[in-house]
């Protein structure tokens, strides 16, 4: 996630180099057309590409909405992830007898685990890296065997929870009550997935492209009376500002690409691991993720 720090000048141009040297490119062609054939060229008026310009904006201004609206959802559902590992644990604590510490730190142990695998998954990172000091080797060997490794955690506390409540030590009110805390973690998992699996539309962005570079030609041609040295500055100063829209919004519609505008999945991961010891009782514990530079990861 993006912080509120200068950005890096290299990070921006980064971004819209290439669409800048195509704008560069097809205003050149086009300058040099419209000079060499221009009593073949019908006039253009300046307000073709004022009503492109005009298009443009409106296009961009609802895909930036469509996709903050995406980055917004996948962070809202990782703070009920937040919320929910801690009520996990508040609830084990005072549903089961303090014969269970043992499992207790084991299931909330797994829920760190959890958080860290669901965030490496949604990268498309190795689930499983950076978990094994979380669980278990029996547990890890049983998690290998799904494809959905966060599912599979979860299926393990709900085994044990069945378990004591079968042996008589978890009532039936209780045992319903730490279910539904982990039906919605696995709600909200399946959220993340719906998010990171569906694709807007690819079209958008090509007819997009395609629409501003349609407008850096019919301005250039407006504009034949104007010398290059100020026409080409002007194109690439305006396209460059749409390019850079434009690509602000391609990366906040996947907000799980591991990009520094993704939601900070390993951040919050940490802060409901430090958050987790200290409900356990322990006096060492991590200290928040460190920004790495003006991003958080």
């Amino acid at each position: 996630m993006l912080l509120e720090k200068k950005f890096p000048l290299g990070y921006i141009v980064k971004k819209v180099r290439f669409d800048l040297v195509m704008v560069i490119l097809v205003g050149l062609c086009a300058h040099f057309i419209s000079d060499r054939y221009e009593n073949f060229l019908p006039e253009i008026p300046l307000n073709i590409p004022i009503f492109l310009g005009t298009a443009i904006s409106v296009l961009l201004s609802f895909k930036m909405n469509q996709s903050y609206d995406r980055w917004w959802e996948a962070r809202k559902i990782w703070g009920s992830i937040v919320n929910d590992s801690r009520n996990l644990i508040i609830q084990l604590q005072s549903f089961l007898k303090k014969d269970h510490i043992s499992l207790i730190r084991t299931i909330a142990y797994r829920q760190i685990a959890w958080c860290y695998c669901l965030g490496q998954s949604l990268r498309g990172l190795p689930p499983l890296e950076n978990i094994h000091a979380y669980v278990s080797k029996e547990d890890l060997e049983a998690i290998r065997s799904h494809n959905n490794k966060p599912l599979a955690i979860v299926q393990l506390s709900a085994r044990d929870l069945q378990q004591v409540k079968e042996s008589g030590d978890l009532d039936v009110f209780s045992h319903v009550e730490l279910n539904s805390t982990l039906c919605s973690l696995v709600d909200y998992m399946g959220m993340a997935e719906r998010i990171n699996n569906t694709v807007f539309p690819v079209t958008y962005r090509y007819y997009l492209h395609l629409i501003i570079y349609i407008f850096v030609v019919t301005l250039s041609i407006a504009m034949e009376d104007v010398d290059a040295l100020f026409k080409l500055p002007l194109l690439v100063l305006i396209c460059g500002c749409f390019f850079l829209i434009e690509k602000s919004a391609y990366h906040l519609q996947d907000p799980f690409r591991n990009r520094p505008s993704d939601t900070p999945m390993t951040s919050i991961a940490r802060t409901i691991e430090i958050n987790i010891r200290q409900l356990l009782g322990e006096k060492e514990v991590p200290a928040p993720l460190a920004p790495k530079g003006f991003y958080v990861y």
